[in-house]
C-alpha cells in the first residue's frame, strides 16, 4: 500500500499555490479552442511551426531555457510502393535547474493525426462541459496541463530542488521514428518521467503497455496481359495474398500478439496481370521478448517469397516503440501518484492497454514514468475527439502536486528503486 503525500498538510504555500489553478480554468480552456484550430498533423510543417510558436508564447513566462532541435529526415513508402524522403518538424525541449538533483522529464507531441485536408478542423461545444475538437485531449490540452502546473510549482520555494525538461515532439503520432532518439538520450538524465497523454474519460490512467511496429511490404513480380499472356505475368496481388494471410496467423503465437494487415494497393485494371502490390500492417506485442520472436517470423514469410519464380519482396519499417514491461520503480511512481489522487479527492486507477506512446520510450530507456497525466476524454484519433473541461484544472492540481511531493523528497523511495 502506498505511503500517504504530506506536503500539502505543512506547506501553506503549496495549498495556496494549487487553489490559485482554479482562477486558470477559463484560460486554459479559450487557449485549448485556439489551439485546436491551428492543423499541426504530423506531416503539416507550417501548422507545427505555428503551433511551436504558439507553445513557446506560452511557457514564456517559467523563463525555461529553449532548445529547439532539428529531426533527421525519415522515410517512408509511398503509394507507389517507392521509398521516399520525408521532412520533420523540430522538438521543442524546455528545462530549468539542470543541475538540480532531483530530475523530472516531461514528454509531449505537438502534432496531430489530423492532416490539412482533413474535415476535422474546428472545436464544437457538445455541452456545457465536453468540448470536442482536433487535438483538444490529444494532446493540446495535455500541454496546458503541464503548462499550469509547472506555473503552480515555480510560484513555490519547493521549485528550487527540482530540475524540470520538457519534450515536445512533432513526430508521436507517426510513432517517435525521429525523436526517439533524443528521448532515450533524454531519460537517461531524469529520475522520473511523466506524460501527458490523454487519461480515459473516467479519469483512468494507462499503466502497462504493449508494444508497436509498423511495416510495409512490398512485392513486385511481372506485368502481362491478363488473356493473351496471363502465364507470363507474375501476379503480385496474388504473392501479396499469400504474404498476408501468413502474417496474420501470427496473431495469437505469442500471448496477446496481434499482427493487423491494415491497408493495400495493386494493380491497374482488371485485364492486366498486376506487377505491384503492397500491404501496410501494424503488430502489437504484450513482452520486450516478443519482439525477435516477430521478426524473425516475418523474415521467413518474406524469404519465402523474395527470388522465388520471379518476384522480389521487400520489407519496410520496424518495432519503433517496444512493450512498457512496469519495472519496480515504475509501481511505486504509480503508487505514488495515486496518493497525490487521494490528498486532492481524485481517484486514480490504471489500466493496462493494447496502445502505446512515448511512455514506452521513457521506459525502454530504464525510466519510470506514468504517461496519461494529460486531461480527462476520449474518442482519440477520430472527428469525435473530445475533452472535458472541468479536467484541466483537475489535471494540472494533481501534476503540481507530484512535482510538489517529488520536491520534498516524498518521492525518493521512487528514485532509490531505480538505482
Amino acid at each position: 500500500m502506498s505511503s500517504p503525500i504530506t506536503i500539502l498538510n505543512t506547506d501553506k504555500l503549496a495549498r495556496e499555490a494549487l487553489t490559485r489553478i482554479d482562477s486558470r480554468s477559463q484560460v486554459m480552456i479559450d487557449t485549448v479552442i485556439a489551439w485546436s484550430k491551428v492543423n499541426s498533423g504530423s506531416r503539416n510543417l507550417e501548422g507545427l511551426s505555428h503551433m511551436e510558436n504558439l507553445v513557446l508564447e506560452a511557457f514564456a513566462p517559467l523563463s525555461p531555457e529553449v532548445e529547439l532541435i532539428e529531426l533527421d529526415d525519415g522515410e517512408a513508402v509511398n503509394e507507389a510502393g517507392q521509398v521516399v524522403t520525408i521532412k520533420n518538424g523540430r522538438t521543442i525541449r524546455l528545462f530549468k535547474r539542470p543541475q538540480a538533483n532531483r530530475k523530472v522529464l516531461m514528454t509531449g507531441h505537438t502534432d496531430t493525426v489530423f492532416a490539412k485536408d482533413h474535415s476535422f478542423q474546428e472545436p464544437v461545444w457538445l455541452d456545457d462541459n465536453i468540448l470536442n475538437g482536433p487535438g483538444v485531449a490529444d494532446m493540446k490540452g495535455g500541454i496546458l496541463v503541464m503548462l499550469n502546473a509547472l506555473q503552480a510549482f515555480e510560484e513555490t520555494p519547493l521549485a528550487e530542488h527540482v530540475g524540470w525538461e520538457i519534450l515536445l515532439s512533432p513526430d508521436e503520432e507517426t510513432g517517435s521514428l525521429a525523436s526517439a532518439k533524443i528521448l532515450a538520450e533524454r531519460a537517461k538524465a531524469a529520475d522520473i518521467g511523466l506524460t501527458y497523454e490523454p487519461a480515459l474519460a473516467d479519469g483512468t490512467l494507462a499503466g502497462a503497455r504493449k508494444g508497436s511496429g509498423n511495416y510495409t511490404v512490398v512485392v513486385r513480380g511481372k506485368a502481362a496481359h491478363a488473356g493473351r499472356e496471363f502465364y507470363n505475368g507474375r501476379n503480385a496481388v496474388v504473392a501479396l495474398s499469400s504474404i498476408i494471410t501468413a502474417l496474420a496467423s501470427l496473431s495469437g503465437e505469442r500471448p496477446e500478439m496481434t499482427v493487423n494487415p491494415a491497408v493495400i494497393k495493386g494493380g491497374v485494371a482488371p485485364n492486366v496481370v498486376p506487377d505491384m502490390a503492397w500491404c501496410r500492417f501494424n503488430v502489437r506485442l504484450k513482452e520486450p521478448k516478443d519482439a525477435q520472436y516477430f521478426e524473425r517470423k516475418v523474415s521467413e514469410i518474406v524469404a519465402a517469397w523474395d527470388g522465388v519464380d520471379g518476384y522480389n519482396v521487400q520489407l519496410h519499417g520496424g518495432i519503433n516503440r517496444p512493450p512498457k514491461a512496469l519495472s519496480d520503480a515504475n509501481i511505486l511512481l504509480m503508487e505514488a501518484i495515486k496518493s497525490c489522487g487521494a490528498e486532492l479527492g481524485v481517484s486514480v486507477d490504471y489500466v493496462p492497454t493494447g496502445g502505446c506512446c512515448e511512455g514506452n520510450n521513457l521506459a525502454a530507456a530504464g525510466l519510470p514514468n506514468v504517461d496519461t497525466l494529460g486531461v480527462r476524454g476520449g474518442m482519440i484519433h477520430s472527428a469525435d475527439e473530445f475533452v472535458c473541461v472541468d479536467s484541466f484544472a483537475e489535471r494540472a492540481k494533481l501534476s503540481a502536486l507530484i512535482l510538489m511531493a517529488f520536491a520534498s523528497g516524498e518521492l525518493d523511495h521512487v528514485l532509490k528503486a531505480k538505482g
